[in-house]
């Protein structure tokens, strides 16, 4: 079988070597499409295909026509909305995700980004402390549950809402369940997002919800753009001067939020997973479900259906 490893932005050195040992050790083909220009390079690389590793380039219609043979495509990293589910779906082919891997990279950042902001992003005054503080996670997957880890390391009250995940595994995870999602918001100091952007969630973080936040609130965004009302929060934040919004996903909006000087930081470019270990530990795991796929038909990690 053929595995090609498309990535416009490609795996580091040590990432690739791992793959090329699991995929090869398996007795398949490994073909490398790395720093890619066009669009037409990836569709031309795909047509004998038989899975596909991708980190954020995109696997839409267009690629999935083209991908005669492909059988699985996987994304190495948590989100998968690069990934055209129903084109996916419509040609029989198998897409996955990597979810856990980048983890603890994205929690880390969390908390990075909580400290610069309790104390006014290191502009020289006086800030506040995270001990003590409540902190509020909006989706208790594997980056919340690390979240929660760190943070009670921080001595921060950890409390969390997910409509998907029983009370007490939250529990059990070291958090507070609470019953909504307003009652999150309304509860915590800091509010951090780790929900997916799906039809129900695009959108969702507006205007009355997070006023409903407590004065001084800090919402945290290192999820997906999508799920931020932004017209809506850059209202809010103009008639709340006591909130901050830091997040590692630059907004359409950028500028308009810039004029909040003080209370709002974006990275340059998506920082979550961008540390060498989660990297390696993304890429690895998805050349390891490649080949249980061919192995045994393990679909474990499938998001479409």
């Amino acid at each position: 079988m053929k595995v090609l490893v498309a990535t416009e932005k490609p795996f580091a050195a040590a990432a690739v070597e791992g793959i090329r040992k699991e995929i090869e050790g398996a007795g398949h083909e490994l073909a490398l499409l790395e720093k890619y220009t066009e669009k037409a390079q990836l569709l031309d690389a795909v047509k004998d295909a038989d899975a596909l590793i991708i980190r954020s380039d995109k696997a839409d219609a267009e690629v999935l026509d083209a991908a005669a043979k492909l059988q699985i495509v996987v994304r190495a990293g948590a989100g998968f909305d690069n990934i055209d589910l129903a084109a996916a779906t419509a040609h029989k082919v198998v897409a996955e995700n990597t979810p856990g891997q980048n983890s603890n990279a994205v929690a880390e950042l969390v908390m990075g980004m909580l400290v610069f902001a309790v104390r006014n992003f290191y502009n020289g005054k006086s800030g506040s402390e995270l001990m003590g503080k409540k902190i509020g996670l909006l989706a208790f997957g594997n980056v919340g549950r690390n979240v929660a880890r760190i943070a009670k390391g921080f001595g921060m009250e950890v409390y969390a809402y997910d409509a998907f995940c029983p009370k007490d595994v939250i529990e059990k995870g070291g958090a507070i369940a609470v019953d909504t999602q307003e009652a999150l918001f309304e509860t915590c100091d800091i509010v951090s997002l780790h929900i997916p952007a799906t039809p129900e969630t695009k959108q969702s973080i507006n205007y009355a919800l997070v006023n409903k936040m407590k004065k001084g609130g800090i919402l945290v965004n290192t999820a997906r753009k999508e799920v931020i009302n932004e017209e809506e929060l850059i209202k809010l934040l103009a008639e709340r001067e006591d909130l901050k919004f830091v997040t590692d996903i630059k907004p359409d909006a950028d500028e308009e939020f810039a004029k909040f000087e003080g209370r709002y930081f974006t990275t340059p470019k998506k920082m979550g997973a961008q540390t060498a270990e989660a990297n390696i530990n993304a890429g690895i795991a998805a050349a390891k479900q490649i080949n249980a796929f061919f192995a045994t038909g393990d679909t474990k990690f499938q998001v479409n259906k």
